[in-house]
């Protein structure tokens, strides 16, 4: 937790809103969440969530300032449902989201989400018993086997409008106070919503080959970064590594990620910096070792790419960490 990254704004009752100045930091403050978040838009970051949590249903609202690649993970046996309240495309799994579908996730399961600048969720989590009792008992038919293996589904655009009103309604910006008395049966009242969005005949986009194929070219890429992130990696020698084309591999990262190579490269690189910096205990971090051991030997160039992402030097994140 970077304790001087966030702000406390609310909480009261079951409702809570947080703001803060890291991406890393804001994704720490989902409950029962496991996340990271890479910065990938260049600039300082402002972000905002506020959640309302019962025991078995979670409900959020997250705003981003900057573009963000998210690696996620939600707490077992429950499933979450995504509604990007933006008019850019959101992707997850390398897929990208319609003005007319939603994103699923089962619990316990890593997944990737990579969202545009200026950007708003809502989100819903909810155990998979809950979702299943309150279905029987109202006469909904779902196929929830199928929900929990889909990356989208596509919904009636009425109730997927209805839905975004209801979350609206309790989750107010965070700016604005938050009335922690208001709607004691929000539960009930998210549940049904959420319910005859989905009981519409939901149907999952087809994952076509060609796309299952960029995925993987994608991740044999991203495992030999990983594996050589010390490495002055070039392109050239990740597609000799992959069994593709430079042009090739150029279209599979910018269709699965929306980025090129490099820009993943550079982007992984300065996040993994960060990252180790504010994680370091203060006064016991070298910033030229951490960028070497990142592939990061020009430390002038680190510098200068470090402040343009992040907005601030690579001293001013040790700084803040020590405060």
């Amino acid at each position: 937790m970077h304790q001087t990254a966030t702000q406390l704004l609310h909480h009261a009752r079951d409702v809570r809103t947080v703001l803060a100045h890291d991406a890393d930091a804001l994704a720490s403050e989902l409950t029962n969440w496991e996340q990271r978040y890479d910065q990938i838009s260049s600039g300082l970051f402002r972000g905002a969530l506020t959640e309302r949590q019962l025991p078995q249903l979670q409900v959020f609202r997250e705003r981003l300032s900057q573009s963000v690649r998210q690696s996620c993970r939600v707490w077992p046996d429950a499933i979450w449902f995504g509604l990007p309240d933006h008019a850019a495309a959101t992707r997850i799994n390398g897929r990208q989201t319609g003005a007319d579908s939603i994103m699923v996730q089962p619990g316990n399961v890593e997944f990737e989400l990579v969202t545009p600048s200026d950007y708003s969720i809502y989100g819903i989590v909810a155990s998979r018993q809950l979702l299943a009792d309150t279905a029987r008992a109202h006469g909904c038919q779902i196929d929830w086997q199928r929900v929990q293996s889909a990356d989208l589904l596509q919904v009636d655009a009425a109730g997927r409008a209805a839905f975004l009103r209801t979350l609206a309604r309790l989750l107010p910006d965070a700016t604005q106070a938050v009335d922690g008395e208001a709607e004691p049966q929000w539960q009930q009242g998210v549940l049904l919503a959420l319910l005859d969005m989905l009981d519409h005949r939901c149907v999952e986009p087809e994952l076509a080959a060609s796309l299952q194929r960029r995925r993987r070219v994608v991740a044999l890429a991203r495992e030999y970064i990983q594996a050589h992130r010390s490495e002055a990696i070039t392109v050239p020698e990740l597609c000799e590594q992959v069994h593709v084309s430079r042009r090739t591999l150029q279209y599979c990262f910018e269709d699965v990620l929306g980025m090129s190579p490099m820009l993943y490269l550079r982007m992984t690189r300065l996040n993994g910096v960060r990252r180790q910096l504010n994680d370091g205990a203060p006064g016991g971090v070298a910033i030229g070792d951490v960028a070497d051991a990142w592939g990061l030997s020009n430390f002038s160039q680190f510098s200068s790419d470090y402040r343009k992402l992040f907005g601030h030097c690579p001293s001013a994140t040790l700084k803040a960490r020590s405060q």
